[in-house]
Protein backbone atom coordinates (compact mmCIF):
# COMPACT_ATOMS: atom_id res chain seq x y z
CA UNK A 1 0.00 0.00 0.00
CA UNK A 2 1.01 3.41 -1.27
CA UNK A 3 1.11 6.42 1.37
CA UNK A 4 -1.68 7.93 -0.39
CA UNK A 5 -3.72 5.33 -0.26
CA UNK A 6 -2.90 4.32 3.92
CA UNK A 7 -3.74 8.11 4.25
CA UNK A 8 -6.72 8.20 2.21
CA UNK A 9 -7.57 4.64 4.58
CA UNK A 10 -7.56 5.86 7.57
CA UNK A 11 -9.64 8.85 7.17
CA UNK A 12 -6.85 11.68 7.72
CA UNK A 13 -8.35 15.33 6.53
CA UNK A 14 -7.31 16.00 3.08
CA UNK A 15 -5.45 19.42 3.75
CA UNK A 16 -3.45 17.33 6.30
CA UNK A 17 -3.23 14.58 3.87
CA UNK A 18 -1.70 16.91 1.26
CA UNK A 19 1.24 18.58 3.46
CA UNK A 20 2.03 14.90 4.53
CA UNK A 21 2.73 13.79 1.09
CA UNK A 22 4.28 17.10 0.35
CA UNK A 23 6.81 16.32 2.43
CA UNK A 24 7.62 12.90 0.68
CA UNK A 25 8.05 14.05 -2.29
CA UNK A 26 10.30 17.19 -1.11
CA UNK A 27 12.63 14.24 0.90
CA UNK A 28 13.16 12.55 -2.49
CA UNK A 29 14.20 16.13 -3.82
CA UNK A 30 16.70 16.46 -0.68
CA UNK A 31 17.94 12.73 -1.52
CA UNK A 32 18.75 13.68 -5.09
CA UNK A 33 20.46 16.79 -3.46
CA UNK A 34 23.01 13.80 -1.87
CA UNK A 35 24.21 13.54 -5.57
CA UNK A 36 24.43 16.85 -6.77
CA UNK A 37 26.15 18.47 -3.38
CA UNK A 38 28.67 15.61 -3.01
CA UNK A 39 31.37 17.54 -4.63
CA UNK A 40 31.02 20.87 -2.31
CA UNK A 41 31.41 19.04 1.26
CA UNK A 42 35.24 19.84 1.13
CA UNK A 43 35.82 22.24 4.23
CA UNK A 44 36.60 25.25 2.47
CA UNK A 45 33.10 25.13 1.32
CA UNK A 46 31.83 24.91 4.72
CA UNK A 47 29.52 27.24 6.30
CA UNK A 48 28.10 28.47 9.43
CA UNK A 49 24.20 28.97 10.43
CA UNK A 50 22.33 31.10 12.59
CA UNK A 51 23.53 29.44 15.66
CA UNK A 52 27.27 29.30 14.72
CA UNK A 53 26.91 25.51 13.65
CA UNK A 54 28.66 23.99 10.92
CA UNK A 55 27.08 23.94 8.02
CA UNK A 56 27.07 21.58 5.38
CA UNK A 57 26.29 22.48 1.32
CA UNK A 58 23.40 19.49 1.78
CA UNK A 59 22.00 21.62 5.07
CA UNK A 60 21.28 24.60 3.10
CA UNK A 61 19.86 22.51 -0.19
CA UNK A 62 17.36 20.79 2.16
CA UNK A 63 16.75 24.06 3.98
CA UNK A 64 15.83 25.52 0.20
CA UNK A 65 14.12 22.48 -1.14
CA UNK A 66 11.47 22.62 1.83
CA UNK A 67 11.24 26.10 2.15
CA UNK A 68 10.53 27.18 -1.53
CA UNK A 69 8.19 23.91 -2.17
CA UNK A 70 6.08 25.32 0.99
CA UNK A 71 6.06 29.06 -0.30
CA UNK A 72 5.14 27.82 -3.59
CA UNK A 73 2.65 25.24 -2.73
CA UNK A 74 0.94 27.77 0.03
CA UNK A 75 0.21 24.42 2.22
CA UNK A 76 0.75 25.90 5.66
CA UNK A 77 0.97 29.48 7.12
CA UNK A 78 4.11 29.20 9.26
CA UNK A 79 7.23 28.01 8.37
CA UNK A 80 9.95 27.37 11.62
CA UNK A 81 13.84 25.61 10.32
CA UNK A 82 16.67 24.69 12.39
CA UNK A 83 18.54 27.19 9.63
CA UNK A 84 16.11 30.40 9.51
CA UNK A 85 16.59 33.05 12.36
CA UNK A 86 12.83 33.75 12.48
CA UNK A 87 9.43 32.39 11.46
CA UNK A 88 8.17 32.68 8.11
CA UNK A 89 4.62 33.49 7.30
CA UNK A 90 3.32 32.14 4.36
CA UNK A 91 1.05 34.95 2.30
CA UNK A 92 -2.55 34.14 1.97
CA UNK A 93 -1.97 30.37 2.51
CA UNK A 94 -4.35 27.31 1.62
CA UNK A 95 -4.39 26.34 5.30
CA UNK A 96 -3.32 27.84 8.67
CA UNK A 97 -0.81 25.04 9.67
CA UNK A 98 2.45 25.52 11.19
CA UNK A 99 5.42 23.64 10.31
CA UNK A 100 8.90 23.04 12.53
CA UNK A 101 11.71 21.51 10.06
CA UNK A 102 15.09 20.44 11.26
CA UNK A 103 16.16 19.98 7.23
CA UNK A 104 19.10 17.51 7.73
CA UNK A 105 19.45 16.22 11.23
CA UNK A 106 22.93 14.62 11.43
CA UNK A 107 24.92 16.69 8.64
CA UNK A 108 28.13 16.25 10.51
CA UNK A 109 28.19 12.58 9.08
CA UNK A 110 27.87 13.55 5.37
CA UNK A 111 31.04 13.63 4.64
CA UNK A 112 31.61 10.12 6.28
CA UNK A 113 28.42 8.81 4.44
CA UNK A 114 26.51 7.95 7.55
CA UNK A 115 23.03 7.77 7.93
CA UNK A 116 20.77 11.29 8.19
CA UNK A 117 17.58 12.34 8.01
CA UNK A 118 14.90 15.27 7.67
CA UNK A 119 12.93 16.09 11.09
CA UNK A 120 9.34 17.68 10.51
CA UNK A 121 6.29 18.39 13.16
CA UNK A 122 2.86 19.88 12.20
CA UNK A 123 0.95 22.19 13.75
CA UNK A 124 -2.83 22.98 14.03
CA UNK A 125 -1.54 26.98 14.00
CA UNK A 126 1.05 28.81 15.39
CA UNK A 127 4.22 26.62 15.90
CA UNK A 128 5.38 28.16 19.73
CA UNK A 129 2.87 25.71 21.74
CA UNK A 130 3.52 22.77 23.25
CA UNK A 131 4.79 19.22 21.79
CA UNK A 132 1.73 17.78 22.32
CA UNK A 133 -0.72 19.69 20.38
CA UNK A 134 1.22 19.28 16.95
CA UNK A 135 -1.47 17.18 15.03
CA UNK A 136 0.80 15.16 13.08
CA UNK A 137 5.05 14.57 13.14
CA UNK A 138 7.13 12.37 10.66
CA UNK A 139 10.81 12.09 9.91
CA UNK A 140 12.64 10.39 7.02
CA UNK A 141 15.94 8.29 6.93
CA UNK A 142 18.45 8.66 4.18
CA UNK A 143 20.14 5.16 5.13
CA UNK A 144 20.67 1.88 2.96
CA UNK A 145 16.84 2.41 2.60
CA UNK A 146 14.80 5.34 2.59
CA UNK A 147 12.57 5.16 4.99
CA UNK A 148 9.50 7.48 6.07
CA UNK A 149 8.19 7.26 10.17
CA UNK A 150 5.36 9.03 10.86
CA UNK A 151 2.31 10.05 12.95
CA UNK A 152 -0.78 11.68 12.88
CA UNK A 153 -2.21 10.76 16.23
CA UNK A 154 -3.27 6.93 15.55
CA UNK A 155 -0.49 4.97 15.93
CA UNK A 156 3.41 5.28 14.13
CA UNK A 157 3.88 3.70 10.71
CA UNK A 158 6.92 3.33 8.44
CA UNK A 159 7.14 3.41 5.17
CA UNK A 160 9.93 2.44 2.45
CA UNK A 161 10.67 4.24 -0.66
CA UNK A 162 10.50 1.74 -3.22
CA UNK A 163 12.36 1.94 -7.27
CA UNK A 164 9.72 3.77 -8.16
CA UNK A 165 9.39 6.85 -5.78
CA UNK A 166 6.50 5.55 -3.86
CA UNK A 167 6.47 4.87 -0.28
CA UNK A 168 5.10 1.59 0.32
CA UNK A 169 4.24 0.92 4.23
CA UNK A 170 6.52 -1.23 5.73
CA UNK A 171 5.37 -1.70 8.92
CA UNK A 172 1.78 -0.18 11.01
CA UNK A 173 1.39 0.34 14.30
CA UNK A 174 4.58 0.21 15.48
CA UNK A 175 5.26 0.15 19.52
CA UNK A 176 8.65 0.65 20.90
CA UNK A 177 9.53 -2.66 22.55
CA UNK A 178 11.59 -3.69 26.21
CA UNK A 179 15.28 -3.27 25.07
CA UNK A 180 18.42 -2.58 25.97
CA UNK A 181 20.17 0.13 23.97
CA UNK A 182 21.45 3.27 25.51
CA UNK A 183 22.79 6.16 23.13
CA UNK A 184 24.22 8.47 24.65
CA UNK A 185 25.05 12.00 23.72
CA UNK A 186 27.91 14.47 25.44
CA UNK A 187 31.25 13.71 26.84
CA UNK A 188 31.48 11.44 29.67
CA UNK A 189 33.88 13.69 31.56
CA UNK A 190 31.22 16.69 31.66
CA UNK A 191 28.32 14.26 33.21
CA UNK A 192 26.09 16.21 36.23
CA UNK A 193 26.05 13.55 39.09
CA UNK A 194 22.68 12.48 38.66
CA UNK A 195 22.59 11.72 34.52
CA UNK A 196 25.97 9.86 35.49
CA UNK A 197 24.26 7.55 38.21
CA UNK A 198 21.64 7.11 35.32
CA UNK A 199 24.18 5.95 33.03
CA UNK A 200 25.76 3.50 35.17
CA UNK A 201 22.62 2.11 35.75
CA UNK A 202 22.58 1.18 32.49
CA UNK A 203 25.55 -0.29 32.35
CA UNK A 204 25.04 -2.43 35.00
CA UNK A 205 21.99 -3.74 33.87
CA UNK A 206 23.83 -4.70 30.52
CA UNK A 207 22.45 -2.21 27.91
CA UNK A 208 24.66 -1.98 25.18
CA UNK A 209 26.28 1.74 23.59
CA UNK A 210 24.92 2.19 20.84
CA UNK A 211 25.24 6.39 19.21
CA UNK A 212 25.95 7.53 15.70
CA UNK A 213 26.00 11.24 15.77
CA UNK A 214 22.34 11.65 13.97
CA UNK A 215 19.38 12.12 16.33
CA UNK A 216 17.07 10.81 14.19
CA UNK A 217 18.83 7.54 12.65
CA UNK A 218 19.38 6.89 16.84
CA UNK A 219 16.20 7.67 18.01
CA UNK A 220 14.38 5.42 14.71
CA UNK A 221 17.24 2.50 16.39
CA UNK A 222 15.53 3.06 19.76
CA UNK A 223 11.96 2.99 17.83
CA UNK A 224 12.84 -0.59 16.79
CA UNK A 225 15.06 -2.13 19.37
CA UNK A 226 14.05 -0.55 22.37
CA UNK A 227 16.10 1.51 25.09
CA UNK A 228 16.88 4.90 25.45
CA UNK A 229 18.57 7.98 23.58
CA UNK A 230 20.21 10.87 26.01
CA UNK A 231 21.23 13.53 25.44
CA UNK A 232 21.11 15.87 28.59
CA UNK A 233 22.03 18.44 30.39
CA UNK A 234 25.97 18.52 31.05
CA UNK A 235 28.86 20.67 32.40
CA UNK A 236 29.20 23.94 30.25
CA UNK A 237 25.47 23.55 28.85
CA UNK A 238 23.47 22.94 31.93
CA UNK A 239 20.32 23.45 29.67
CA UNK A 240 21.38 20.50 26.91
CA UNK A 241 22.68 21.34 23.11
CA UNK A 242 19.45 19.56 21.26
CA UNK A 243 16.59 21.83 20.03
CA UNK A 244 12.95 21.59 21.25
CA UNK A 245 11.01 22.84 18.55
CA UNK A 246 12.83 21.07 15.74
CA UNK A 247 13.99 17.78 17.45
CA UNK A 248 12.90 17.05 20.40
CA UNK A 249 8.88 17.83 19.77
CA UNK A 250 8.31 15.74 16.80
CA UNK A 251 10.54 13.06 17.69
CA UNK A 252 8.65 12.94 20.85
CA UNK A 253 5.62 13.20 19.61
CA UNK A 254 6.39 9.71 17.77
CA UNK A 255 7.42 8.05 20.56
CA UNK A 256 5.07 8.79 22.24
CA UNK A 257 2.63 7.64 20.45
CA UNK A 258 4.56 4.34 19.76
CA UNK A 259 4.08 4.18 23.34
CA UNK A 260 7.23 5.38 24.86
CA UNK A 261 8.24 8.95 26.34
CA UNK A 262 10.27 11.97 26.08
CA UNK A 263 11.45 13.78 29.64
CA UNK A 264 14.12 16.61 29.95
CA UNK A 265 15.02 14.52 33.14
CA UNK A 266 12.65 15.95 35.19
CA UNK A 267 9.36 16.14 33.00
CA UNK A 268 7.56 15.24 29.99
CA UNK A 269 8.79 17.21 26.98
CA UNK A 270 5.83 17.65 25.32
CA UNK A 271 4.32 19.65 27.62
CA UNK A 272 6.80 22.45 27.87
CA UNK A 273 6.11 25.55 26.03
CA UNK A 274 8.25 26.74 23.99
CA UNK A 275 9.52 30.71 24.59
CA UNK A 276 11.79 30.94 21.27
CA UNK A 277 12.60 29.64 17.87
CA UNK A 278 15.93 28.34 19.34
CA UNK A 279 15.24 27.08 22.82
CA UNK A 280 17.32 24.09 23.81
CA UNK A 281 16.83 21.44 26.37
CA UNK A 282 18.09 18.19 28.04
CA UNK A 283 16.58 15.06 26.07
CA UNK A 284 15.58 11.66 27.63
CA UNK A 285 13.88 9.49 24.86
CA UNK A 286 12.89 5.82 24.84
CA UNK A 287 11.05 3.49 26.61
CA UNK A 288 9.03 4.38 29.52
CA UNK A 289 10.88 2.71 32.19
CA UNK A 290 14.20 4.08 31.48
CA UNK A 291 12.22 7.62 30.91
CA UNK A 292 11.18 6.73 34.70
CA UNK A 293 14.75 5.57 35.93
CA UNK A 294 16.08 8.92 34.64
CA UNK A 295 12.97 11.37 36.44
CA UNK A 296 13.92 9.10 39.81
CA UNK A 297 17.47 9.68 39.63
CA UNK A 298 16.80 13.14 38.96
CA UNK A 299 14.43 14.16 41.94
CA UNK A 300 16.81 12.03 43.98
CA UNK A 301 19.41 14.82 42.65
Amino acid sequence: MILKEFLDGAGTKKNLAELILFFSREALQVKKGFLSTARKTLADEKTHNVYGEEQMPLDKFADEVFISGLKKSRLARYIASEEQDRIIEIEDPKNDFGVVIDPLDGSSLIDVNLCVGSIIGIYPGKVLEKGGTMIAAMYVLYGPLTTLTFTTGKGVHEFVLDERGDFILKQQDIKIPEGKIYAPGALRKDYLPAHARFIDSLEQAGYKLRFSGCFVADVHQILRKGGVFTYPGFKGKENGKLRLLYEANPMGKIIHEAGGAISNGKADILNVLPKSIDEITPIYIGGRKEIAMIETFMTKG
